[in-house]
C-alpha cells in the first residue's frame, strides 16, 4: 500500500513536470517567438511574484541545468509517469536512479544560489530578506525532495531492488533448476 502511495506520488511528479518543462522552463532556452504572450505572461508573473530572477535573465550555470532537463530529462517524463501510474515496473529502477541523483545533484547548487547569493535589485528583482528566500526554496525543495525520495524507495524497496530477500530466494531457486 505505501509503495503505490509513492508511484502516485512519482506519478504526479512525472506527469506535471512535462508542461512545466515545455511551457515555463524551457523559456530561457528557446527564442522568445516560441511562446504565446500568456505563457510569457505567467513566466514573467511568477518571477515577480516569487521574486524568481533566474527563470528570466538565468546564468550561464543555471541554462546548463535547464539544456540537461529539455535533453535527458523531459524524455524520461512520459516514460516515468507511465511506469508509476503502471506501478511496479522494475525496469524504470535504473532510469530513475540516474534521474534522482542528477536532479538531485543540480538542486544543492541552486537552493544554495537562493539562499547565499545577493541578488542585485535590477534588472529582476531577486530575493533580498530571508523570508523571500525561503519562499523561493519552498518552491524549488519538492525537486530536490522527490527525487531524493524517488532513490531512496529505487534503492531500498523490496518492489523495486532486485537485492531484497524475496529477489534473492528467486535468484537462488533459478540457480538449483
Amino acid at each position: 500500500m505505501a509503495i503505490r502511495l509513492l508511484e502516485i506520488i512519482f506519478f504526479f511528479y512525472f506527469a506535471s513536470h512535462i508542461p512545466i518543462t515545455l511551457f515555463i522552463d524551457l523559456q530561457a532556452l528557446l527564442p522568445g517567438h516560441v511562446y504565446p504572450q500568456p505563457l510569457k505572461d505567467l513566466l514573467k508573473w511568477y518571477a515577480e511574484e516569487f521574486k524568481d530572477p533566474m527563470v528570466l535573465d538565468p546564468p550561464e550555470w543555471f541554462k546548463s541545468f535547464i539544456f540537461c532537463e529539455a535533453l535527458f530529462q523531459t524524455p524520461f517524463f512520459p516514460i516515468a509517469s507511465y511506469a508509476f501510474l503502471k506501478g511496479g515496473c522494475k525496469w524504470i529502477r535504473t532510469p530513475a536512479i540516474v534521474y534522482s541523483t542528477h536532479v538531485a545533484t543540480t538542486l544543492i547548487p541552486i537552493l544554495a544560489h537562493i539562499l547565499f547569493y545577493q541578488f542585485p535589485m535590477k534588472p529582476h528583482p531577486g530575493p533580498q530578506t530571508l523570508q523571500e528566500r525561503w519562499l523561493l526554496v519552498s518552491i524549488y525543495a519538492p525537486y530536490l525532495l522527490v527525487p531524493v525520495l524517488l532513490l531512496l524507495t529505487m534503492l531500498l524497496s523490496s518492489t523495486y531492488n532486485p537485492t531484497s530477500k524475496s529477489g534473492n530466494t528467486s535468484v537462488k531457486a533459478k540457480k538449483k533448476n
